[in-house]
């Protein structure tokens, strides 16, 4: 992709930046979303104003009034995205212009400002070259950027605030699963749903995921990786896993994923996945797709995969499902063909081991 027009960012300076030796010891094992940065980026937003002061500075926490509206009516969104080390030993961004069109879809369904696109990915630009050093040595590693915004004025009225702050922070990352399997094992969750229809399914909002921390706990407390979620109507068909979105491939060459209807989160790797699947010669479907089927499928031996996949974790294989009413695995139960294809296809173009043939890389420098 093209590279992105600046913004006017003030540069402010680091009084006391993470010593070089502490840095490094500290990326060595990065793990995900422990470790943070040396600086973060805010622009401020009011109706009077617009967005103006733009800052890059030293992270550091947010002043907020008690009766701040995100405290009070959630009025708070934020994006996910990764910097990665290309061959040639520069860094890169993935698709950023999809992050930030995501970001201002939640934006509108939360009734708050959009944020310019350009300005988005100029954001992350800089943040991402001003902690270039904490990019973890390690394999697969990445520096996870975290954009979000949320609401700041003051004031207990049930009516969209009029001022926000747009923040941007950044996390050393490394493999998002630490169980070590092969593959991910999965709980259905039987008493909870994630969204229904004319929700805010398809918005990447924080209450979406404060929905699923306890279906997401009791899956942990099963001996599972992650939870999936039913529809909440019929509780009958797939939807996602708490953060991921999910694939089956069948033997037959056809790849399904279910449509976004508005209660699934519009993936960027979901969407990556879906063009570079018809490029590796696969059908590719999106339509519904229930628990009954998956378990007949996997039995009968018509579905040999099936994979999650999101930034955080990329492609992931799903080898068991567990719920209330039994359990099944998929496959061999380990990594299959296609996925571990797919996967390999992804990675090397995100980090410039392969040609960026659809303009979704844009280097940092």
């Amino acid at each position: 992709m093209a590279d992105a027009p600046t913004i006017d960012i003030a540069r402010l300076p680091h009084p006391a930046p993470v010593p070089g030796a502490t840095r490094q010891q500290a990326i060595a094992d990065p793990g995900f979303g422990k470790l943070f940065t040396d600086h973060m980026l805010t622009i401020e937003w009011s109706e009077d104003r617009g967005w103006h002061d733009a800052q890059l500075g030293p992270r550091q926490p947010i002043p907020l009034d008690p009766a701040a509206s995100v405290l009070h009516y959630a009025q708070e969104i934020f994006e996910g995205l990764k910097a990665y080390r290309l061959a040639d030993g520069s860094m890169a961004l993935f698709r950023p212009d999809r992050n930030a069109a995501r970001f201002n879809d939640s934006a509108r369904r939360l009734a708050m400002p959009e944020l310019p696109e350009t300005a988005f990915v100029e954001a992350c630009r800089a943040l991402a070259l001003a902690d270039k050093d904490w990019f973890p040595p390690v394999d697969g590693g990445s520096l996870y950027l975290r954009p979000f915004m949320f609401a700041t004025e003051a004031f207990l009225g049930v009516r969209p605030a009029k001022q926000y702050k747009f923040v941007v922070i950044a996390s050393p990352a490394g493999n998002y699963f630490k169980s070590g399997a092969p593959a991910v094992s999965i709980w259905v969750a039987a008493d909870h749903t994630r969204a229904a229809p004319g929700g805010t399914g398809a918005a990447k909002c924080g209450g979406n995921y404060a929905a699923s921390l306890v279906p997401q706990a009791d899956a942990i407390a099963r001996g599972h990786d992650q939870v999936v979620f039913l529809d909440a109507a019929e509780r009958r068909w797939i939807e996602e896993l708490g953060g991921m979105n999910l694939f089956f491939v069948f033997a037959d060459g056809t790849v399904i994923t279910p449509p976004l209807t508005g209660t699934i989160l519009p993936g960027i790797t979901r969407d990556s996945l879906l063009l570079l699947a018809e490029e590796e010669g696969l059908t590719v479907r999106e339509e519904r797709y229930s628990l009954d089927q998956w378990r007949d499928d996997a039995e009968s031996g018509r579905l040999i995969e099936t994979f999650a996949c999101g930034t955080a974790a990329v492609v992931t294989p799903v080898g068991r499902v567990a719920g209330l009413d039994g359990e099944f695995t998929i496959g061999s139960g380990g990594p299959g063909q296609t996925t571990q294809r797919l996967r390999e296809r992804l990675v090397a173009i995100q980090r410039g081991a392969a040609p960026d043939l659809h303009g979704w890389v844009m280097r940092l420098d």
